[in-house]
């Protein structure tokens, strides 16, 4: 029989914390600069960015899915997902096949910023069907950031290049993650010794089953590895 998981909710609670931090950040800038923070409900810019979830943030997604819904809804939700997730991963093999014959990092990156792919939980109304507990990045998506040294804005905003504004730095954001996801994969004394580093789109998230067999609890690894 296949081991239980241990109490994840500490870990969720920290987590819980962080995202209320990242909410804070974005009100501070908001409330600064009201008329050029413009996002809004059906503005769904950043609903269709790429990027992925640490592990903590991939783990506590699908739970709260996994909880709000069942039956049709969720196998609809999951056939989408799983489309989404099948584009992402040609995307990635194809940044993965550029990096390799050496094409410019940078120029990869800047052609996968101007990618976009439609976020499965992104209902018909061009509302979150999760919005209240959506990912860190979705929440600070509309204010200015920076990670490794390069900012971003938002291309509906009103925010101009070459000013100066208050700046999110998203590789302390990301740093914070990355450490909670450690702790928690520890806790789960993982067979998978790279499992902390793990990171997925939303749409791996929403269609994994994560459970002691594929998270490797307690030394339990999948059969076929």
């Amino acid at each position: 029989m296949s081991p239980q998981l241990p109490d994840l909710s500490p870990f969720f609670a920290r987590y819980e914390t962080q995202r209320a931090e990242a909410d804070a950040l974005f009100e501070a800038v908001r409330s600064r600069y009201p008329d050029l923070v413009v996002c809004r409900e059906t503005c769904s810019s950043c609903c269709h960015a790429l990027f992925d979830l640490t592990l903590v943030e991939a783990l506590y997604l699908n739970r709260v899915f996994r909880q709000r819904f069942d039956g049709m809804e969720r196998f609809r939700l999951q056939d989408s997902a799983g489309a989404v997730d099948r584009q992402i991963a040609k995307i990635k093999r194809k940044v993965f096949q550029e990096s390799q014959a050496g094409k410019d990092s940078n120029e990869i990156l800047r052609e996968v910023a101007a990618l976009s792919v439609r976020c499965p939980l992104l209902g018909a109304d061009d509302r979150c069907l999760m919005y209240e507990v959506r990912p860190i990045t979705c929440r600070l998506y509309g204010v200015p950031t920076a990670i490794g040294g390069r900012a971003h804005t938002c291309g509906k905003t009103g925010f101009k290049g070459g000013e100066a504004y208050p700046t999110v730095a998203l590789d302390k954001v990301q740093a914070r993650l990355v450490a909670l996801s450690e702790e928690l994969a520890a806790a789960l004394k993982s067979a998978y010794s790279q499992i902390a580093s793990m990171y997925v789109p939303v749409s791996s998230a929403l269609i994994t089953e994560y459970d002691a067999e594929y998270l490797g609890v307690n030394g339990y690894r999948r059969k076929e590895d």
